[in-house]
């Protein structure tokens, strides 16, 4: 496995923690989703690949399209994609990515976090050469198709050459250029590739050692700002168990 895989595979299981936070966060970016291309999936790229996504995580049908229907009502709360940074405790750097239809709530919850652990809130922008932003497409993969083959076809669309593949799932993940979401989900579908998510994510270029010690501390503290419901993700550089 590589370095993303295992990275992804150590934070995704501390955020889909708990369940019902789990769909309040998929049901913002289905809005989101719901806003800028309408409430069709066949119609909306952008929402197919957010479905396959809440499917994946076990979300009810019923949940998925009460999410779409109120994102197509007139009073619609309208979120923002914004993203705060800064270092935590120990010097790790903290990446919070959330979803807010209040910013000045949004960041007065987020600073007390970090003012609590001792961190620092920085500017946007500041820690962005500690982590890669990627879109991470899984997708079964089919009979006959050649991984290596596979991987030239999506040389132009920005889709790293090292890839991950899950053994007890069989499903492939790649990992691409934010930019070319829709190319990779286009060029996946229009050949037969079904995806099982889609979803971007931030890659930490240089990891950190970390004790157990400090490890519990900046987990409390990744705890305390997913507890947030404009709270998306949050990513460190701090190295998987």
């Amino acid at each position: 496995m590589g370095r993303a895989f295992e990275y992804r595979k150590a934070t995704k299981l501390k955020r889909w923690g708990h369940m019902a936070r789990t769909f309040t966060k998929l049901g913002k970016e289905i809005a989101i989703a719901v806003k800028a291309g309408g409430g069709e999936p066949e119609n909306n790229p952008r929402l197919r690949a957010i479905i396959a996504t809440c499917k994946r995580e076990n979300m009810p049908k019923d949940n998925i399209q009460r999410a779409i229907k109120n994102a197509l009502g007139k009073d619609t709360t309208d979120y923002k994609e914004v993203p705060y940074e800064g270092y935590g405790p120990h010097g790790i750097a903290i990446f919070v990515d959330t979803l807010t239809d209040n910013t000045t709530r949004t960041v007065g919850d987020v600073r007390s976090v970090f003012n609590k652990f001792n961190g620092n809130l920085g500017t946007q922008g500041s820690l962005s050469f500690l982590f890669d932003q990627k879109c991470v497409f899984s997708f079964k993969m089919k009979e006959g198709i050649e991984m290596d083959d596979l991987i030239l076809d999506f040389i132009d669309y920005g889709v790293d050459d090292e890839y991950d593949t899950d053994e007890e799932t069989g499903e492939i993940t790649i990992y691409g250029e934010p930019t070319s979401f829709g190319d990779i989900q286009k060029h996946l579908e229009d050949n037969g590739f079904e995806i099982t998510s889609a979803e971007f994510t931030r890659i930490p270029t240089d990891l950190k050692d970390v004790t157990p010690e400090e490890r519990e501390t900046i987990d409390k503290m990744v705890e305390k700002l997913e507890d947030f419901d404009d709270v998306q993700n949050v990513y460190t550089n701090m190295k998987p168990e």
